[in-house]
């Protein structure tokens, strides 16, 4: 049997949440990470740990079939790979910074200044769609110390906090991109290789609505279940189960958990009590 070969960085915050989402997933590997490789136990896939930067052209070279990395380089690298799922961990933004004393007057200001990056590619894009000529120094890394030493007037670089760019006597002023960990794929698997990755997502996709919605009891007067339902409806139909007191029954559904605090409120007003809200491990339809 064919084994779908993943190739995530090696190490950092995003291999450890890449290694994490295949744990929620239920993936194991039955050797540890400290070689380039490992295979999973359980799982049909063999993962691959390589440099965030060169991910892109492994998998379309096909030494990889799929990729776990920051959205910012699929973009720069530009190869010609398909992303297939947006994973919601490892956010951060390339933005635009200049020295803090300098006064900003909107994306103008870059005309005519010279920029230092490591994502020269997207910033060029950025800078003709907004019709600005800037020129670009592309540099491999400490990109923030580039006005400092005379190399640049600005910099367009990753940014978290921002507090490396305050240490750096910098001020963000643009975002360029904002970004999150992406999951890409060579456009010519096999069909046994698209079949395991219909597994693996179908697996991700279950993990992601368990951790958008909760789940919740009540207990509620008979007469009040219709307009409970109404505002929570569930999956298809919540669970009602009768109480001792016969003028009362349990209720159970699932909330989302973006409008939570929202639902819970007007589940109150409409006569609900001793409500339980619980975590979902996995959520499948």
């Amino acid at each position: 049997m064919e084994k779908l070969k993943i190739a995530i960085q090696k190490k950092g915050r995003l291999s450890e949440k890449s290694l994490e989402l295949f744990k929620d997933c239920g993936i194991k590997f039955s050797t540890g990470i400290s070689s380039l490789k490992t295979e999973s136990s359980n799982f049909p896939v063999e993962l691959l740990f390589l440099r965030d930067d060169d991910i892109p052209q492994y998998v379309e070279k096909s030494v990889a079939d799929i990729g776990i990395l920051g959205e910012n380089e699929v973009l720069e690298k530009n190869k010609n790979v398909k992303s297939i799922r947006k994973l919601g961990f490892a956010s951060c933004r390339l933005s635009l910074a200049i020295p803090k004393e300098e006064e900003y007057t909107g994306i103008t200001y870059f005309n005519n200044k010279k920029v230092a990056t490591s994502y020269p590619h997207i910033l060029e894009e950025y800078f003709k769609n907004n019709n600005i000529n800037a020129e670009l120094e592309e540099i491999g890394g400490s990109v923030e110390i580039a006005p400092s030493i005379g190399l640049a007037d600005g910099i367009c670089d990753l940014v978290s906090s921002g507090s490396t760019l305050l240490t750096n006597g910098l001020k963000e002023v643009e975002v360029v991109l904002k970004s999150q960990a992406v999951m890409i794929a060579n456009p010519n698997l096999s069909e046994e290789k698209q079949e395991i990755l219909e597994k693996l997502i179908f697996r991700l996709e279950a993990k992601k609505k368990s951790n958008e919605h909760k789940y919740i009891i009540l207990n509620a007067p008979n007469d009040k279940l219709e307009d409970i339902i109404k505002v929570i409806p569930g999956m298809r139909s919540p669970s009602v189960f009768p109480l001792a007191d016969g003028k009362w029954s349990s209720f159970h559904s699932v909330v989302k958990e973006d409008t939570f605090w929202e639902v819970i409120d007007e589940l109150k007003e409409k006569g609900a009590e001793g409500i339980l809200v619980l975590p979902i491990e996995k959520m499948i339809y």
